[in-house]
């Protein structure tokens, strides 16, 4: 999530939750009323678990689900409190019998993948089994059909915990059933339960990002109302004994959904002393009611803390949030006292996305063209370098329902990061490939009328856009085909979406290539007219690129592809435009000095010795070079870096995976520093656009070239 405010509303609920599930181990009203008791931990306290695989879900799982690295990250962590944990407790378990049971091995293992070798320890493996089942079918199915695919396994988990009374009616189910509890002792786990909220989590998370928030008063109303019918199910299946557990109930999943809409309205500052805490008491509190009974055994109290059940209650609460904040704020400040954490990709070289600037070039877009048109967002060769799952991602949730990329598989990778909407695929694809196009809801470009008749003729029921050419005489149908393009309208297995060009001088306002333009203008218009008298109902237009609506905004199209102009750039520092907007650079490019060395006059840096000092230097190197996608021709002085806000040459040779720069005359540069090769630093700034232009090229270029090996973060503010 990259919202400027955190979720504060979960942080402080992780903390009530994790005391609601100390109710449910300590039945703090058990001595007053029964009835009263199970209303508190066997409904009410049920929200607790839900809520944090929820919380979890929330910030892990999407429809854009695509980074296994944060899944990995989660596996990892988790794993590692896990083992842990069981370490913790395993005085406890001998003190218990748990390693003289019979058939222990096997016991075993059902407990470390199912059920905790401790009551309260099933969560850790039931998150992590329920994550990777949740991940990987939303990235499979999409988050909504997964959600429905998740919902099922509840609904047999529901059979088997607190509805199981009627399911052991049925015999084939019971038989089911009976088998399922030889492998697990509940279908509380990874598999039945957990997989349902943490999709539910990853919705609310879509959700919020799309700011498709139902208002608060909805949520309060829609929590109220889904608690009371819970109440009534909970209390009702407890009357008529049907339940062998009660986890698991119908109206969790509505009471749920409102409960963590409620929560995701309260933003502020991240509480991390309370997510810490949280996690600790969750953990530490069977500890302490074992504390708790030997203190009272000692001191002869046992009718007060044991016997008064609130008073138990309450005195675990008081010892495990004292125990558990405590260690949260040694924890706090040993990683405060530490040295700064190491972020993984950012000891070399990275590019680094500024996605607030990325937003505001979407805004400014959608404002600047016509009633009616849409923003088709160019995604091609990584999204001009600049990533194409970050960006994919970030401006889909912006409302950005249409995109263009070069060939299939970019297009496929799209679906895959879970993009929905039309995707158009500017360039050739082999026509025998049309199933996958078709499999991936895929918009195909028609490059002339023969390509068209062999991809009729596959009989895949393909979506395609006509591409007209109209004067640059790279791909498309001649504007005289007209009687060809009409044809395409009524081949059967073709279902046109949409007829443009590319205007391709759009970018420059001499007076001869706006000429031009305007003739590609008037010539696409002139064949849509012929189309329309030969009867054809014309699909959606387009003709603007970033240029076209930059130089050409009066023309008013359904599309809008815009592709350098996203990103904020233009192709090079010398460009006029009609229309000048407050675009802004989303992309820089940065590395850190790993090396500083003294060079005495006369000495030489570098390959082919181009480089001579002509005084005593100081040099810094920089892990980065041309296999990380920099010109070599940017060399000897042609490029420029940017440290604490102090420019500095680059100077000899840039090799494959180094350059040095001349900082002889920059002040308090030092190993470790940052070098912005393009991007700001300080009140200084290196343009793509400047580089692109000293290398004889444009920022497309440039951009796109930046290599895989270049790590890519996003930072927002």
């Amino acid at each position: 999530m990259n919202d400027r405010k955190a979720y504060t509303g979960i942080d402080y609920f992780r903390f009530a939750a994790a005391l609601l599930v100390i109710t449910i181990h300590t039945s703090p009203l058990a001595a007053f009323s029964e009835t009263a008791d199970f209303f508190l931990t066997r409904i009410t306290a049920r929200v607790a678990v839900p809520f944090f695989l929820m919380a979890t879900g929330f910030f892990l799982i999407s429809q854009y689900a695509y980074d296994a690295g944060k899944l990995y990250h989660f596996l990892k962590k988790t794993a590692v409190l896990y083992g842990i944990s069981l370490l913790l407790y395993v005085p406890l378990n001998i003190y218990n019998g748990y390693f003289s049971m019979d058939h222990f091995l096997p016991e075993m293992l059902k407990d470390l993948v199912f059920d905790g070798t401790m009551y309260h320890l099933w969560y850790l493996p039931a998150s992590m089994l329920g994550a990777v089942t949740a991940w990987c079918i939303v990235r499979k199915l999409g988050i909504r059909r997964g959600w429905v695919v998740t919902l099922l396994f509840y609904a047999a988990g529901l059979l088997g915990d607190s509805y199981y009374g009627a399911a052991s009616k049925i015999p084939l189910l019971k038989t089911i059933y009976e088998n399922i509890f030889e492998i697990s002792d509940y279908t509380r786990n990874g598999i039945f339960f957990a997989p349902v909220f943490l999709v539910m989590g990853g919705m609310a998370a879509d959700e919020a990002a799309r700011k498709e928030e139902i208002s608060l008063q909805r949520s309060i109303t829609g929590f109220g109302i889904s608690f009371l019918l819970m109440t009534a199910e909970g209390m009702l299946l407890h009357r008529f004994g049907l339940q062998r557990h009660d986890s698991m109930y119908l109206f969790l999943l509505p009471c749920m959904y409102y409960l963590f809409r409620m929560l995701i309205f309260w933003r502020g500052e991240r509480k991390e002393l309370l997510r810490t805490s949280a996690l600790l008491i969750y953990i530490l509190h069977p500890a302490m009611i074992v504390v708790i009974r030997m203190a009272a055994k000692v001191t002869g109290l046992q009718r007060l803390l044991i016997e008064n059940s609130l008073v138990h209650f309450l005195g675990v609460c008081v010892l495990t949030v004292a125990v558990s904040v405590l260690a949260a704020e040694l924890s706090a400040g040993w990683r405060r006292s530490g040295k700064q954490p190491y972020i993984q990709g950012k000891e070399r070289a990275w590019i680094e996305l500024d996605l607030n600037n990325l937003r505001h070039n979407v805004e400014v877009l959608q404002n600047a063209v016509p009633s009616g048109c849409e923003l088709m967002a160019v995604m091609k060769a990584e999204a001009y370098g600049h990533g194409m799952y970050e960006t994919a991602v970030c401006v889909s949730r912006m409302g950005v329902k249409a995109f263009a990329v070069a060939c299939i598989e970019e297009g496929i990778r799209l679906r895959r990061f879970g993009i929905e909407g039309e995707i158009l695929i500017l360039g050739y694809t082999d026509s025998r490939r049309a199933w996958e196009l078709r499999k991936y809801d895929l918009t195909q470009t028609l490059i002339d009328y023969e390509y068209a008749r062999l991809l009729n003729k596959q009989r895949r029921g393909v979506k395609v856009h006509v591409k007209v050419d109209t004067g640059m005489h790279r791909l498309g149908f001649g504007r005289e085909e007209t009687e060809r393009i009409a044809h395409v309208f009524s081949m059967r297995n073709l279902r046109v979406r949409g007829i443009y060009t590319h205007l391709c001088a759009a970018d420059s306002l001499e007076q001869e290539d706006v000429r031009f333009t305007e003739m590609q203008i008037r010539g696409f218009y002139r064949l849509l007219d012929t189309l329309e008298q030969k009867g054809v109902k014309l699909p959606k237009v387009h003709i603007q690129s970033s240029y076209g609506l930059l130089n050409y905004p009066e023309l008013s199209c359904d599309y809008v592809r815009a592709g350098i102009a996203l990103y904020g750039v233009l192709s090079s520092p010398h460009d006029q435009t009609k229309l000048r907007l407050d675009l802004r650079p989303v992309l820089s490019l940065k590395s850190r000095v790993v090396l500083i060395r003294k060079i005495r006059k006369g000495e030489s840096v570098g390959y082919g010795r181009t480089f001579t000092a002509e005084r005593d230097s100081r040099i810094a190197v920089l892990p980065v070079g041309y296999a990380d996608g920099i010109p070599r021709n940017l060399s000897c002085g042609r490029m420029e870096a940017v440290i604490r806000g102090q420019r500095v040459p680059v100077i000899g040779r840039i090799c494959m995976d180094q350059m040095i720069l001349d900082i002889t005359d920059a002040q308090e540069v030092s190993v470790g520093d940052t070098a912005a090769l393009i991007g700001r630093d300080g009140g200084a700034e290196e343009r793509a656009a400047d580089a692109a232009n000293r290398s004889g090229s444009i920022s497309n270029e440039l951009l796109s070239r930046l290599g895989g090996r270049l790590v890519r973060t996003a930072a927002c503010s």
